[in-house]
């Protein structure tokens, strides 16, 4: 909705992507990606409803290589993490996942949140 932020996520990584409205929002090119865990859609680059999805699951090395690059050089470079889905942070069961860790984004200063 109009003035409401506009969050993604990429390998479980929430990503605030409002500053990119004009690709992200309502009727924007990539706006399917908008407001779910779309990892294999960025990784095929593909905009197809059965992409948009956590799930790597045969993907190829060259895709794999995609997303590791869209992910580092798109997402974490140019849009503040602001959470993380459940799959990341805990295990199938429910419990915490204790090999989880932060992502780190050194760009960003807390104070540049306020």
């Amino acid at each position: 909705q109009e003035g409401q932020p506009i969050y993604l996520a990429v390998k479980g990584v929430v990503f605030d992507v409002t500053s990119g409205k004009e690709f992200y929002g309502k009727g924007a090119p990539y706006n399917a990606l908008a407001g779910k865990d779309s990892t294999r859609g960025v990784a095929k680059m593909s905009l197809d409803p059965a992409d948009l999805t956590h799930d790597i699951t045969g993907l190829t090395e060259e895709e794999l290589k995609s997303l590791d690059d869209i992910f580092n050089n798109v997402y974490k470079a140019k849009y503040p993490i602001v959470g993380y889905t459940s799959r990341r942070i805990l295990n199938e069961d429910g419990s915490p996942n204790l090999d989880f860790k932060p992502e780190d984004q050194p760009h960003f200063n807390i104070k540049d949140e306020f």
